[in-house]
């Protein structure tokens, strides 16, 4: 075996002092893929023997329902998709299915994708349209087909043909959002800004006034694991809003947003698709738990992969840190569970047989 005389790498602790001192160019993005993670990080495991389930942070009800289906004796795959149904159904959560924020012509594109454990097989849908439970349609094409991608026409025509009715799923509140981001995109198109608009002589109606666009790259992630040890798990997505037509991000994508091992565990991520993608972010989560690491830490390792390899100079702060943020979500086979994100904020939700709630993800920079 060779040996060298290499100073060893610096710790997530260390690597911050000097991140807080000093911008992070490449080079120092390039020695957070190597820096040691930090040994005191939470390991968190379920109660007792029954079945778990993870979420992303928005889908507390998701895990909640997954844990009571699988106590009935539902397979996993079922559980979690009826789980994160819930919050596709959900007009309020912008970020995924009924209500969720739209491209850049308006239109409601979805993602998702389900991955079953006993079999290693997943299926997946994209850029499907006028469907909002885009996670059950990728369950049949887990099922029911030989293939595990369908995307567009394609997969809206598989829909229809097992039963799934069309719908608008733009609603009006999102409808409205994206109309004033329209409207804001450029001083110099045809479209008149905020501030360009002549004042009115008296009151006038103003169908937009109280509307703030918001930039999501919001998603819901499920996780399951059965009290037998089998898993499964789900993720699911309206996608960038305002996105280019057709532009498909992590979700469906299975290694990038969804991957699980039925012997080793389940990872999931939310956040910048794009960054996941070419991470193979999902899949490296699950690796690094099967090469022995804590599901945090596996986490926080490839949130640093992401940091280390976010090179574009368009897409780093002044600091030379990432200008997004991304969420990572470990189930591993025994039960212990885990979660981390770039940026402070981040959470993810739990239910471990016992009682469901919301925990922090551990945070790979201090501050944003």
């Amino acid at each position: 075996m060779i040996r060298t005389n290499r100073a060893p790498s610096p710790s997530r602790r260390e690597f911050l002092a000097a991140a807080a001192a000093a911008p992070l160019g490449p080079a120092a993005l390039a020695a957070l893929a190597t820096a040691a993670p930090n040994p005191g990080m939470t390991v968190r495991t379920r109660v007792g023997t029954g079945p778990i389930s993870i979420a992303s942070g928005n889908g507390l009800r998701a895990c909640t329902r997954a844990v009571e289906l699988l106590k009935q004796g539902a397979d996993p795959a079922d559980a979690i998709v009826q789980g994160v149904a819930i919050i596709e159904n959900d007009p309020e959560d912008q970020s995924v299915g009924l209500g969720g924020l739209p491209n850049e012509e308006g239109v409601v594109q979805l993602d998702a994708s389900v991955m079953y454990g006993p079999t290693h097989k997943a299926g997946a849908v994209a850029a499907i349209e006028n469907i909002k439970n885009p996670a059950a349609v990728a369950l049949l094409v887990l099922r029911r087909t030989n293939h595990v991608l369908l995307v567009g026409a394609g997969a809206l025509k598989f829909a229809r043909l097992h039963g799934f009715q069309e719908e608008n799923l733009l609603t009006e509140k999102s409808r409205k959002a994206w109309l004033k981001w329209k409207e804001n995109l450029s001083p110099r198109d045809d479209w008149l800004d905020d501030e360009q608009r002549d004042p009115t002589v008296g009151k006038a109606a103003d169908p937009l006034a109280a509307v703030t666009p918001m930039h999501t790259t919001g998603t819901v992630h499920c996780s399951a694991l059965t009290a037998g040890g089998d898993l499964a798990s789900c993720t699911s997505t309206s996608g960038l809003s305002w996105k280019i037509p057709g532009r498909v991000g992590d979700s469906p994508i299975i290694g990038a947003g969804n991957y699980c091992d039925n012997a080793v565990g389940a990872g999931g991520c939310t956040g910048r698709g794009e960054s996941c993608i070419v991470n193979c972010a999902a899949f490296s989560i699950v690796s690094k738990m099967e090469s022995g690491m804590e599901p945090t830490d596996a986490c926080v390792a490839v949130a640093k992969r992401i940091a280390a390899h976010t090179l574009e100079i368009r897409r780093r702060a002044k600091d030379g840190r990432p200008d997004f943020d991304v969420s990572l979500y470990a189930l591993r086979k025994d039960g212990a569970y885990g979660g981390a994100c770039l940026f402070p904020g981040g959470t993810f939700a739990v239910h471990d047989g016992t009682a469901g709630r919301t925990l922090p993800c551990t945070p790979l920079f201090e501050k944003n």
